[in-house]
């Protein structure tokens, strides 16, 4: 989501939908809620304390998590030279000797690549949690047609930031608000998600496909990212194009919250799989469960290599992570040892979440495919999280 959706707790579908990590350009993911608090840190990785890590020849890094790795690590290299690292951690460059060796770098020698101009260092107490995401594969066309009448909207013309009438100068800190100009000229919020499926974008062109399941549409939005795959068997990538505005409610938490999802008689499973058990079998509350999520999002065909991230760079199945820039800078390696094992070994973070907060708070990226949709939905480990920086970030950090 950038977030992509991008916090999730509990389990990965209340993560899901109580708040995943979007494939969203980083600062428009949506406000999420129901992950598990994190520990209360400061503000930053800087600040929270970094302590020295084990070393990274030690961690039993293979030849194919450490090519992975360092094939998203490359693709990251520009935008690491370049952004500023919100976390304080490192600056662009100590990025420079890394960057300029991973390029021509033996990928059967890539673990010695890591050990080689990284150390590893720890962020507060080192203890993670982490879920997971995907990029969701539904049944959708281009074009309407029979079957397929659930609209995907690019971004209306009339949404826009604006400060409404009347709102004091010392109050107008940061963005202005997102909302719409009405009939009489006076700046309203936008059309929240019941009014949009109920018409208030119909016949003004703005449809770039179609979708066949509202549902299944509703956890995209979620996702932030995803493939329309047609009876053709043409696939149209769609990514975040915008938001209107409205907040984000996760219905995970809110199911947790009425007693709907749990082991007791008549709940459901807490699940990505339970929850949607649940609306289909409850169609008219599943409905209203779904628009108490006020947020609705816009669509851009994507035609590069994979769905973006944060970083504005693709992001790859088993190898990106989504982090809280505050406490990872973007582009890092990520070591994580959970107690879920598929998550384990060397991540790169290059997206984030609107829910992903705290330091050793991360979201796994699991790619497309219904494997991938079991294995985010329901993704959910603990344990510890080491970074591995570039060795002048360390030596300025730990005084070396």
């Amino acid at each position: 989501m950038a977030h992509v959706l991008r916090g999730l707790g509990l389990t990965a579908a209340l993560a899901l939908l109580g708040g995943c990590s979007s494939i969203i350009p980083e600062g428009n993911a949506p406000t999420t809620s129901t992950t598990p608090a994190p520990l209360p840190t400061a503000a930053t990785a800087l600040l929270t304390g970094v302590s020295a890590g084990p070393n990274i020849a030690g961690l039993g890094l293979t030849i194919e998590d450490g090519r992975t790795a360092l094939a998203s690590f490359i693709e990251s290299c520009p935008r690491v030279l370049s952004r500023d690292d919100q976390s304080g951690l490192t600056r662009n460059e100590d990025w420079q000797a890394a960057c300029t060796a991973a390029s021509n770098w033996p990928v059967t020698q890539a673990p010695d690549f890591f050990n080689r101009y990284f150390e590893s260092v720890q962020v507060g107490e080192g203890k993670a949690f982490a879920t997971g995401y995907f990029e969701p594969e539904i049944s959708g066309v281009r074009v309407k047609q029979p079957g397929f009448d659930v609209p995907v909207y690019r971004v209306p013309d009339d949404l826009v930031r604006a400060w409404p009438e009347g709102t004091p100068e010392s109050e107008r800190a940061g963005r202005a608000p997102l909302g719409r100009y009405d009939e009489s000229g006076k700046f309203v919020p936008y059309y929240e998600r019941a009014e949009i499926e109920e018409g208030a974008l119909s016949g003004r062109d703005l449809e770039i496909g179609w979708a066949a399941d509202a549902v299944e549409m509703f956890f995209l939005q979620i996702q932030g990212s995803g493939r329309l795959h047609a009876p053709d068997g043409s696939v149209m990538r769609i990514g975040y194009a915008g938001q209107n505005g409205r907040g984000y409610t996760g219905i995970g938490g809110v199911m947790r919250e009425r007693g709907l999802l749990g082991d007791g008689p008549g709940q459901y499973p807490g699940s990505m799989q339970g929850i949607v058990q649940y609306i289909r079998e409850n169609p008219e509350a599943g409905r209203d469960l779904m628009r108490l999520n006020k947020s609705w999002i816009f669509f851009t065909e994507l035609t590069g290599d994979g769905p973006l991230g944060a970083l504005s760079v693709p992001v790859r199945r088993e190898s990106s992570v989504a982090a809280d820039p505050k406490y990872v800078p973007l582009g890092a390696p990520v070591w994580l040892q959970l107690d879920r094992r598929e998550a384990n070994g060397l991540w790169i973070a290059q997206d984030t979440g609107g829910a992903i907060k705290g330091a050793n708070r991360f979201d796994t990226f699991w790619g497309a495919g219904d494997d991938a949709r079991e294995i985010a939905g329901g993704m959910s480990g603990r344990g510890k999280a080491l970074l591995l920086l570039p060795k002048p970030s360390v030596k300025r950090l730990l005084n070396k």
